[in-house]
Order: structure tokens, then sequence, then C-alpha cells
């Protein structure tokens, strides 16, 4: 069973930070890339920030310059640190990861579950 759990959400005042984590766990042989997803209520789910096994980085427009994406790949674990939060953040994040599974012997694309972030006075 290989899975994506996310932690690091909560309530945040604006300006504030978060630095939200995402550990994969189970079976599986590499990662190749990995990202960040966001949610808002009512709208579609939006790219925020990727990046490659080589450490190659891209960010969203709406939160480039308050955003940093990074990984460890010891511990198989991308992060998401967030600065200057604002209400329009506000929105359940999500992480995926294209993991080379066994069974299929090739990659695929896992998600988690999301973690809610909440930017609020």
């Amino acid at each position: 069973q290989v899975q994506l759990v996310e932690s690091g959400g909560g309530l945040v005042q604006p300006g504030g930070s978060l630095r939200l984590s995402c550990a994969a766990s189970g079976s599986f042989f590499s990662i190749n890339a990995m990202a960040w997803y966001r949610q808002a209520p009512g709208k579609e789910r939006e790219l925020v920030a990727t990046i490659t096994s080589g450490n190659s980085t891209d960010y969203a427009s709406s939160m480039k310059g308050r955003i940093t994406i990074s990984r460890d790949n010891a511990k198989n674990t991308v992060y998401l640190q967030m600065n200057s939060l604002k209400a329009e953040d506000t929105a359940v994040y999500y992480c995926n990861a294209d993991l080379f599974l066994r069974y299929y012997g090739d990659y695929r694309r896992v998600w988690g579950q999301g973690t809610q972030v909440t930017v609020s006075s």
C-alpha cells in the first residue's frame, strides 16, 4: 500500500507562515516529480508548486515569491514553506508524487488526502 500523508495545515493569521509536509510511504522504488496543489471552496484544484527529482522548481504566479517547495529524498518527503499568507490562500492543500511502482513497472501519480489551511484573523 502506497500513500502520501500531508501535515502542517491549520489556522494562521494574515501575514503569517506555515510549513506543510508530505511524506510518501509504502512499497515503491523511486520518486520522480512531486507537487503541491490547492483547492478553495467552489473553485477548481490548482497547481501551486512543483519540484523535480533534480530539484528544479516551478511556482504558480499567484503565490510566487511567498512560497518555497523543497524535498528530502532520504525521508521521501516534500515540503511547502508559505509566508505572507493572505485570506485568499485559504484552501485544502494536496500533494502528489510520481512513484515508481513495481506492480506497474512504471511511474504512477499518487495523491495525498489534503490538509486544510485557513488564513483568518
